[in-house]
């Protein structure tokens, strides 16, 4: 059998995104009514469903937790078994059947409404069991599923959770939802650590390599070897930054003919290095003025340039700073 395997998946494609844009040519007053029934919710948005739909539902209802709106995911035969406490009062529901007839999910619809409970209705079909039980129903049908036999659900899942994000980015919106407020939900993530993570959390203030700019450079090697920066601060009489010597520098200073171990480190060290006065700083923005001066080491002073920590380029790295 020779199949065109790249037709069939750009077919797929084609199918699919056609359920999409269908969807965008219905779409009505239903969603601003949905989004601002879950805006009026003062307590959390469940979402229930089974099957491929629950599966659905499980995604969007992390989608809702981690943009600003509390929900969880409800199996409606959990729920049978106990679990209805879980919604409350003040809480909205969110049910998602394809057909609007899953037996499970339909068990519970009216526990929710005798307790007055919003529900929002994904279905293809209004005039279903769960559209009648829905206080809004948004239309979720498929003129025909990717699926060869148009029996698995592919293209009505694809929709459903379009469905889910359009409703979620509504309400990012209407929250004014930034990216600090979803960095404070992930601050594990590379987000979270690029706006949380500040210079001083990560900069070393103990143990530095720091000398005299007088020092004799066979002393300063020696504090640079121990330092384990690759660099050694040094520092007029004042106590102040004058100067940054690194293996480079020395090794430069190999090269010249006047080289002498015993002249004062000044002699062969980077005068006016890059500094930064403020460890509060974001992590993420010394990375990109290390890298943009492609250097090591940033030393962090303060007003007066006196020295505070030092923060090396691999220590960012280390803590997945991007």
């Amino acid at each position: 059998m020779n199949n065109d395997y790249i037709a069939i998946a750009c077919n797929t494609l084609e199918i699919e995104a056609k359920a999409l844009m269908d969807a965008k040519k219905r779409l009505g007053g239903e969603i601003t009514r949905a989004v601002e029934m879950i805006l009026s919710c003062r307590g959390k948005l469940i979402i229930t469903g089974v099957g491929k739909s629950g599966l659905i539902g499980a995604k969007i209802a992390a989608t809702f937790a981690s943009t600003g709106t509390p929900s969880f995911f409800l199996h409606p035969t959990e729920a049978l078994h106990g679990d209805l406490g879980m919604i409350g009062a003040e809480d909205s529901v969110l049910a998602i059947s394809y057909s609007g007839e899953s037996p499970e999910l339909n068990s519970i619809l009216p526990h929710i409404k005798r307790f007055d409970i919003p529900l929002i209705g994904m279905t293809r079909n209004a005039e279903s069991t769960l559209g009648r039980y829905s206080d809004e129903v948004i239309n979720i049908n498929v003129a025909q599923e990717a699926c060869p036999l148009d029996i698995a659900p592919t293209s009505s899942t694809t929709l459903t959770l379009a469905m889910g994000d359009a409703l979620a980015v509504c309400l990012m919106k209407a929250r004014n939802f930034q990216k600090e407020d979803f960095a404070s939900f992930h601050p594990g993530g590379a987000l979270g650590k690029r706006l949380f993570v500040k210079v001083s959390d990560l900069m070393r203030k103990t143990d530095l390599p720091i000398v005299d700019e007088n020092t004799p450079l066979k002393e300063a090697i020696l504090k640079l070897s121990e330092g384990r920066l690759g660099t050694v601060m040094l520092t007029d009489s004042q106590r102040r930054l004058s100067g940054l010597l690194s293996d480079g520098d020395i090794r430069r200073a190999l090269m010249s003919e006047s080289f002498s171990l015993d002249a004062p480190s000044s002699k062969y060290a980077t005068k006016n290095p890059l500094i930064i006065d403020d460890p509060m700083m974001l992590a993420s923005e010394a990375l990109v003025l290390i890298e943009s001066k492609k250097i090591q080491l940033l030393v962090v002073t303060d007003k007066d340039r006196r020295i505070q920590g030092a923060l090396h380029l691999h220590t960012l790295v280390e803590a997945g700073i991007s």
